[in-house]
């Protein structure tokens, strides 16, 4: 398992921008949801969506403790949480796992918060062949390999990626139509990773986007990480930014669902490498408080791309949240940025 994030090993801000985003995202393959049947012991607790309540409260409500045995049932877990006065939904995910214990991370939607609303599920016949389906399957294990070696590129995942480039050629249409109208939860989230290879960029992010809204999370996680790699793609090759429109993966940071978070702050990462004032100031408007939970989570390596984010807001070189992250405090830079966005209502 990936060890906790060292930033001073990083040699300076360019490196945060680039390295932080891909060392993040290899990390995050690596560290997979625990099955609960499993039952370690459990770790670091972090929490998102708390407004009103605090962690305190939530943990002796559930009678839950650092050090305890996860319980027997995610589900049970969660309808507990869900008897708290005040809270709508909540979600629970284990993360496996340092020694012995698994990291906790417990989701809090809280009556009158923001949250994050999805379109209804499509009823539509479009499904993608079945060697495409199989090779999309192939992929995501080889990402995972690859993920689980430090992040090298695995040969296989690469030729995978030319034979998508090479179907969205001839069959982006088709690729379109499951994206948006399939029934099939897995053959939209497979369409959704091959859009990002599709030949029309322009096209590919309007498809992308309306994916972001799609009622499976594992659509809406493939979206963001086929948006981030457009993005990276256009600066490789020294194109203008694309134009990709922050409201929805705003929006995702108030979801109650894990991965919608995580994928929105690594793809905002990407959009605002380059200062992008109407992202931040989007940002600094609708999305403080969750950024702020987030970049004080105990679990570092989760915690400091939502932290780079928070303070790009502020208008914080890079450079000084890098070094303050280092000296282990993030509190200077989250008030700074709480203090910007009040100072620009």
């Amino acid at each position: 398992m990936p060890r906790r994030a060292n930033p001073s090993r990083e040699t300076g801000a360019r490196c945060v921008r680039l390295t932080t985003v891909t060392r993040f995202f290899a990390l995050l393959a690596c560290a997979a949801p625990l099955a609960f049947a499993q039952l370690p012991r459990v770790g670091e607790i972090n929490f998102y969506g708390l407004r009103k309540l605090n962690p305190e409260r939530v943990l002796e409500a559930v009678n839950l403790h650092t050090g305890d045995r996860l319980p027997a049932s995610k589900g049970d877990l969660e309808d507990r949480l869900e008897q708290i006065s005040g809270v709508v939904a909540a979600r629970v995910e284990a993360v496996c796992c340092e020694g012995s214990q698994a990291t906790l991370f417990i989701g809090i939607q809280e009556r009158g918060a923001g949250r994050m609303d999805v379109r209804d599920a499509p009823a539509g016949a479009a499904v993608l062949p079945d060697d495409v389906l199989a090779r999309y399957r192939e992929y995501l294990s080889a990402t995972g390999r690859a993920a689980r070696s430090g992040g090298a590129a695995d040969p296989a995942a690469r030729q995978l990626e030319d034979g998508f480039r090479a179907f969205d050629e001839t069959h982006v249409a088709l690729v379109r139509d499951v994206l948006r109208n399939s029934v099939d939860a897995e053959h939209r989230a497979a369409a959704a990773l091959l859009m990002g290879f599709a030949p029309k960029r322009t096209e590919a992010i309007a498809d992308l986007q309306y994916a972001l809204q799609d009622p499976d999370e594992s659509v809406r996680a493939n979206a963001a990480r086929s948006l981030k790699a457009i993005a990276v793609e256009a600066r490789k090759e020294l194109l203008p930014p694309p134009k990709i429109e922050p409201v929805w993966l705003v929006q995702m940071l108030d979801s109650v669902v894990l991965s919608d978070r995580l994928q929105a702050v690594q793809t905002l990462l990407v959009i605002t490498d380059q200062v992008n004032a109407p992202v931040l100031s989007l940002l600094r408007e609708r999305a403080l408080p969750s950024l702020a939970g987030m970049a004080r989570w105990k679990t570092l390596e989760y915690a400091l791309p939502a932290y780079m984010l928070l303070g790009r807001t502020a208008g914080i070189p890079e450079q000084n949240l890098l070094d303050a992250w280092r000296k282990g405090d993030r509190e200077t830079a989250i008030n700074q940025a709480e203090q910007a966005a009040s100072a620009k209502k």
